[in-house]
């Protein structure tokens, strides 16, 4: 009998250990996807041999191109500023940044999500035109995301796409804008302009799409996405256990920074800080040429890390998930004030044009409801929530403070204005789509700004022409028609009752489209987005919601 007890010893074992696996698959599963070959060697810090411009400068300043500084903060909703709204945290920096210029109260993000974003910033042209439409997805991230919102607990299913159908497998670090395309920089780089990018770029590490292939003579670059260590003494985290990007990211990510293209090495201190700390020194180091700094902080995107000098000086917030993002505004915020007080302090204030803006709206996934109010959706949804942003826009002696500029206007429009203010020729060879916005910003002109504004992304699309607003899906099947004038934050859907405005917008649309580029890197998921509650919140099938191609 005892080969019978053995058995039934072996078959307990299997049964606890099955019941173990089944309890414990999600977490086998994320650490196998997150962790099997895909950490970066990081070294210790080491200064930044920032390029020294000349000691002294040989043509006056008031004779020399204004410097230019744009400072694009990651994920920032328009409620996170208190220009706007009353947000979690004041920014009373960015706020002096707007009242000493332009602000754009109907200022538009490219898109509702990162890379074409800040293609569109580069360049000033619609995705049709070049094909750059999705946000490149590192390896790894869309079976963790498959995972967690197919496990019954959701409406509807993350959905994948077989490689056959989603074209050409090509490594994430590959996927970028094309070289041939022209960016800011190689349109400032004729007029005389050292250029640097600090931070975020995410339109293409390797090749003719990194950095320095694309104009910019120096560049700093986000390497991974830790703000500090995760087990540092001066860091307070929050992790989101309901998303499984950020769960993806807490398992994936490390403390590095990479100096064209060179090494990864770990940077000195809080991530933005550090950032905040280099764009200074570039400022001191340019002082007697113009020049162009791209200041692309990744703040205030997860992971959610918080400086704990940021946090604690925020005790009055109860909620330690909303006091960790109101410590990173707060240290994106004294960034803005620390980059305004150095060009002071060099005595260029008052000839550097300041834009400052966020890539999109805040995403629904932190699970924070007000961070895009009053407007509906998030990042991932071309709802207002998920595209309206700050848009700011300094330049002292040209645009008059407290210049408030209510038209829409897209980030396509950053080019334009830019190459206007540097008096830089645009490229002849190709279509520009934004707009020169100084004429209207100077008060040269009076004549209205009138054309329709496109968003993409594969089968969901939007045109904002006259004041109405068009988003239209093949999943679900469904329109949805806005009269942004009288209903800003889009409450009343007149699809069904004005189909002779969805018929006018969508001819918008098709028009958009002839000649357009097919995408270069077609989607591999489609996510599931509700409209109007958070990824933390339980949502149901009588929830509006979008299906989001990535």
């Amino acid at each position: 009998m005892s080969w019978k007890k053995g058995l039934l010893a072996v078959a307990a074992i299997m049964l606890v250990l099955g019941v173990v696996v089944a309890f414990n698959y999600k977490a086998i599963i994320l650490y196998l996807a997150t962790n099997t070959g895909q950490k970066i060697e990081v070294a210790a810090n080491r200064p930044v041999p920032w390029q020294a411009g000349p000691q002294t400068s040989i043509t006056p300043l008031t004779d020399r191109p204004p410097n230019i500084v744009m400072i694009v903060i990651d994920d920032m909703g328009i409620n996170n500023v208190s220009t706007f709204g009353a947000g979690l945290a004041p920014t009373p920096n960015i706020d002096a940044l707007a009242a000493r210029g332009a602000v754009l109260t109907r200022g538009y993000a490219g898109s509702a999500v990162c890379s074409p974003s800040r293609a569109m910033i580069m360049t000033g042209r619609y995705p049709t035109r070049h094909g750059f439409d999705t946000t490149p997805t590192p390896n790894g991230m869309t079976r963790i995301m498959q995972l967690f919102f197919n496990d019954g607990s959701r409406p509807y299913p993350l959905l994948t796409r077989e490689a056959d159908d989603a074209g050409p497998d090509v490594d994430f670090a590959e996927k970028g804008l094309p070289g041939s395309e022209v960016t800011i920089a190689e349109v400032l780089k004729p007029r005389g302009y050292h250029t640097v990018h600090i931070g975020k770029w995410h339109i293409g590490e390797k090749g003719a799409s990194s950095p320095n292939a694309q104009g910019f003579d120096e560049s700093l670059t986000l390497a991974s996405g830790l703000y500090l260590p995760e087990d540092d003494p001066q860091v307070v985290n929050a992790k989101l256990d309901f998303d499984p990007i950020d769960q993806f990211l807490w398992a994936r990510m490390q403390y590095a920074a990479s100096f064209n293209g060179g090494a990864p090495f770990a940077p000195d201190g809080y991530l933005t800080d550090y950032y905040t700390d280099q764009a200074r020194a570039v400022i001191r180091a340019n002082r007697n040429r113009p020049f162009f700094l791209y200041m692309a902080h990744w703040g205030i995107h997860t992971p959610m890390q918080a400086s704990k000098a940021d946090y604690d000086a925020l005790g009055d917030i109860e909620n330690p998930r909303e006091r960790v993002l109101g410590a990173m505004i707060r240290s994106v915020d004294r960034s803005v004030g620390q980059i305004m007080q150095e060009l002071r302090d060099q005595g260029l204030a008052e000839n550097t044009l300041v834009i400052f803006t966020s890539d999109n709206g805040a995403p629904g996934y932190l699970g924070l409801p007000n961070v895009n109010r009053p407007y509906r959706g998030w990042k991932l949804t071309f709802f207002e929530g998920g595209l309206r942003v700050p848009m700011f826009i300094s330049w002292p002696g040209r645009i008059a403070p407290g210049t408030i500029f209510e038209t829409p206007a897209s980030h396509i429009d950053l080019l334009p204005t830019i190459a206007g203010a540097a008096s830089a020729p645009l490229p002849t060879d190709r279509p520009i789509d934004g707009v020169d916005l100084l004429p209207w910003l100077k008060g040269l002109t009076r004549e209205g700004l009138r054309r329709p504004i496109f968003w993409q992304n594969g089968y969901y699309k939007a045109v904002l022409h006259d004041g109405w607003k068009l988003q239209t899906s093949t999943r679900p099947q469904k329109d949805w028609l806005y009269n942004l004038n009288s209903d800003p934050t889009e409450q009343r859907n007149l699809a069904a009752a004005r189909p002779d405005k969805v018929a006018e917008l969508k001819a918008l649309i098709a028009r958009h489209e002839v000649g357009a580029r097919p995408s270069l890197y077609p989607y591999t998921r489609e996510m599931p987005v509700m409209i109007d509650k958070t990824l933390e919140q339980p949502a149901n099938k009588t929830d509006e919601y979008i299906y989001w191609p990535g």
